[in-house]
């Protein structure tokens, strides 16, 4: 059963979902569960495994819901008496654990070209769920990314408006023009993302913006757009443009200031601060 479990806690995160795993670390006296036992709890609510049952479980499982939301392993503490907090009769206490395990952050590329294909192998590398979404049947093909979470071919305003996106997702558009590219923009303003990023000249990106505000879109939404895309690091190379954009998002996701190390963290030597 153990197993189980784990492997069903794994595929969920594998598939982008938050999970979390609820231990009891110490039993006393009479509980409906024993020390060791665990449970998996799901963001919709769905569970594998038990804790013994009861308003013990009933309770565990909200708080679980509760870390899931807030993103926090939590602490548990009960005393199995009546005139306790889930009013039970057992007479012993449980303690116990919830470890949440965060979803992967999805990296959506939108466009498959070499740029593209540059920011699939950085995104496989820091072990984000990665897709490919390009108009072009060529460029999302299996051989190019053989490793892609998704890939996706098709009319990439419609697949952006459909596809399920939240605040752990961080899109990319690199697509083939600035009509691609403004088409794709326009689908995810109104998304609640962590990071959108677009490609293009400084003249690409006010026509772009100029083009979108004469069609009702609000330069406020505009203003959360990274563009021009990444951090100012790269020779010009799609290798090393790619790597300026994945450190803008690292930034971004791990809520860093981008300096050098040694103006973060000042080195003594003999006392002195350099």
């Amino acid at each position: 059963m153990e197993g189980r479990l784990m492997m069903e806690i794994a595929k969920r995160i594998e598939k982008g979902e938050k999970a979390a795993l609820v231990t009891l670390i110490e039993v006393e006296g009479s509980s409906p569960g024993k020390s060791g036992s665990i449970m998996g709890v799901f963001e919709d609510g769905s569970i594998e495994g038990t804790i013994g049952g009861g308003n013990l479980e009933y309770q565990v499982i909200n708080s679980a819901l509760e870390a899931i939301e807030e993103g926090k392993n939590r602490k548990f503490d009960f005393e199995l008496i009546e005139d306790g907090e889930l009013h039970m009769k057992c007479g012993g206490r449980v303690k116990g654990y919830v470890k949440v395990f965060e979803k992967r952050k999805k990296l959506i590329i939108v466009g498959g070209g070499h740029l593209g294909n540059e920011l699939y192998k950085l995104g496989k590398f820091l072990n984000m769920y990665t897709v490919i979404i390009d108009d072009r049947e060529e460029y999302v093909d299996r051989k190019r990314f053989p490793h892609a979470d998704e890939l996706l071919w098709g009319d990439i305003g419609k697949i952006l408006e459909k596809y399920s996106l939240d605040d752990g997702s961080y899109v990319v558009i690199v697509t083939r023009g600035h009509a691609c590219d403004k088409v794709a923009l326009k689908a995810v303003l109104e998304k609640k993302l962590a990071y959108i990023g677009m490609i293009g000249s400084r003249k690409k990106i006010t026509d772009t913006y100029k083009e979108l505000i004469n069609e009702g879109i609000s330069i406020k939404k505009l203003e959360k757009v990274y563009s021009p895309i990444g951090l100012d690091i790269s020779s010009g190379e799609p290798n090393e443009i790619a790597l300026g954009i994945m450190a803008e998002i690292l930034k971004i996701k791990n809520q860093k200031s981008g300096k050098h190390m040694f103006e973060v963290k000042k080195v003594k030597i003999q006392g002195e601060n350099l």
